[in-house]
């Protein structure tokens, strides 16, 4: 054989060598034809030769080769191409400014990220993310969506930035961005969005950033915001919407990172004191909420006039007397000698026509122009008090009101009245300093008499006392004895004014008592005083007790 035909395991062949296969089965067959000429002449018929075999052969060959190039294509498909209205990158589609309607059906598996903006796309339909599984970024901004399906984001659970502003949105509904669990920012800016369900962020706990702007709000659920502080929110932007009220007491519970990042600028607010005090707090904090658009915050005058917006953190001085919270409360302290005259007064702007003064003393009483019943505090009508000879009752904190109408009450100022005895003039020292004086003499004095005496060694000064005779009785000893004799013998001399008493006991005894009597060998013509010892208790305690008994 001159050649092989081609297995039929090799019929998977792609179609670049399909064409290279052909030409080889075609020369082989003409080879074949060439070889039964020569082999076999007689039986040829010289009116059909086997150059008029060729074309049947060409036509055998050209259906193998069709039949070849389906059971290829069949085999191997080719991958899914890019959509022709879009531009594909390794993880990038961009089908932005295509004049789209609905989305493209062929998208590529592979893409992160997805540009629809800018084109005319009226809705999503279900689970049209499926075929992007890895999907992190959508931008879909600048259409004309108006409402989310149930499963619009079915299956973007992997989706962290969304951008659906510019679109026609009317509300921010519960379910709409409930199952992309892995979101962070999210922008809505520049809707038509006039409520926000309280709900609607409730299973985002990675949600960072999420702007509002510019739409139609006129309210918005703060507490539903409390409990993403405490996870990552740090950005949220309600400027340019139509706010006219905000609960002052919910936004001072938020944490603190939604204060920094919450952005309420450009609404028109009802002007009042809480909200003005509030937003300087946050400009003191140095919140970016506010430093960064100190001079665009505007709260609206009168609700019948809607074009009376002030800026009222760059014009303040209509706020300047509101009256602070509890916590910005510091009294001016204002010592004072018992006797003097004091005098109290606040700064103000009010015009002095239009506006009337109230003190309120510590003991809660009201004094109000000209002063109280004895005129022991006057009230002036510029706002001044004046306590006339201040007294130990008179300290304490005076709380100054101004009054512009009968239920308008503002705060001016708050002092803090400390009435002081004066001092006497020979006073030199105070008595907590002469106490520590006291204390460190005594101190001083205790550290000489423990470590300056003469004698370091209290057994080293202390003579030893000679050793007494034998006696016939142990019981029998010396009591008193000024000077302890030397020496004993018989030309032992005894001083005429010193005597030693010695106490030995009687043989007898009297009701089970120890009877003491003196020794007999004790002579003494000059002093003939005897020493009665009773032979009870009491003689006995009066024998043994610290009086010196000297005869």
């Amino acid at each position: 054989m001159l050649g092989r035909a081609p297995s039929q395991g090799n019929t998977g062949v792609d179609r670049g060598g399909l064409g290279h296969v052909s030409s080889c089965l075609i020369y082989q067959a003409w080879l074949c034809c060439r070889a039964a000429q020569r082999l076999l002449p007689g039986t040829m018929s010289p009116r059909a030769p086997a150059d008029q075999l060729w074309p049947w052969v060409m036509k055998l060959l050209l259906l193998l080769q069709l039949r070849a190039h389906g059971h290829a294509s069949h085999a191997s498909p080719l991958p899914r191409s890019c959509p022709s209205t879009c531009i594909c990158t390794s993880d990038l589609l961009s089908c932005s400014r295509r004049m789209l309607q609905h989305v493209p059906h062929a998208l590529p598996p592979t893409a992160t990220t997805l540009d629809l903006s800018h084109n005319a796309l009226t809705q999503l339909h279900d689970r049209w993310l499926a075929a992007v599984p890895h999907l992190e970024a959508l931008h879909i901004s600048h259409n004309q969506i108006k409402d989310l399906s149930l499963q619009a984001f079915h299956n973007a659970s992997y989706l962290r930035h969304l951008d659906m502003s510019s679109n026609h949105l009317h509300a921010v509904e519960t379910h709409y961005f409930d199952m992309l669990v892995s979101l962070e920012e999210l922008l809505l800016y520049n809707n038509h969005i006039t409520r926000v369900d309280e709900n609607a962020f409730a299973k985002l706990s990675g949600l960072r950033k999420v702007y509002l702007s510019w739409n139609n709000l006129t309210t918005f659920p703060f507490h539903s915001v409390q409990g993403l502080g405490n996870y990552s929110l740090r950005t949220l932007d309600l400027s340019s919407n139509s706010l006219s009220s905000i609960p002052v007491e919910q936004l001072a519970a938020l944490p603190e990172n939604i204060r920094n990042g919450l952005y309420l600028h450009n609404n028109p607010i009802r002007c009042s004191c809480p909200l003005y005090l509030m937003l300087q707090h946050w400009k003191q904090r140095g919140f970016s909420s506010v430093k960064d658009f100190f001079e665009e915050h505007t709260c609206r005058v009168s609700d019948n006039v809607p074009r009376s917006l002030i800026k009222f953190l760059k014009y303040n001085h209509m706020f300047e007397n509101c009256s602070t919270g509890p916590e910005d409360v510091h009294p001016l302290p204002f010592p004072v000698m018992v006797g003097q005259t004091l005098l109290l007064t606040c700064n103000t702007s009010l015009p002095a026509a239009a506006t009337t003064y109230m003190w309120i003393s510590p003991h809660h009483e009201p004094i109000k122009h000209p002063g109280n019943s004895n005129r022991s505090l006057e009230v002036y009508h510029n706002g001044s008090l004046k306590i006339t000879a201040a007294k130990p009752w008179h300290s304490g904190v005076y709380v100054g009101l101004a009054i512009n109408s009968p239920h308008n009450f503002s705060r001016l100022c708050e002092v803090n009245v400390t009435v002081h005895y004066p001092k006497l003039d020979g006073e030199t020292f105070s008595t907590g300093l002469t106490t520590l004086l006291g204390c460190i003499v005594s101190l001083v004095l205790v550290l000489i008499y423990l470590y300056l005496t003469p004698c370091h060694c209290l057994n080293c000064c202390k003579k030893p006392a000679p050793l007494s005779p034998p006696q016939e009785c142990s019981a029998q000893s010396s009591i008193l004895s000024t000077t302890p004799p030397a020496t004993d013998g018989p030309n032992r001399k005894v001083s005429a004014n010193k005597h030693v008493v010695f106490l030995e006991p009687i043989r007898e005894t009297q009701n089970g008592k120890i009877r003491l009597a003196l020794g007999e060998d004790f002579p003494d013509p000059k002093n003939p005083k005897v020493l009665q010892l009773k032979s009870d208790s009491e003689s006995i305690s009066s024998v043994f007790s610290d009086t010196p008994i000297v005869s």
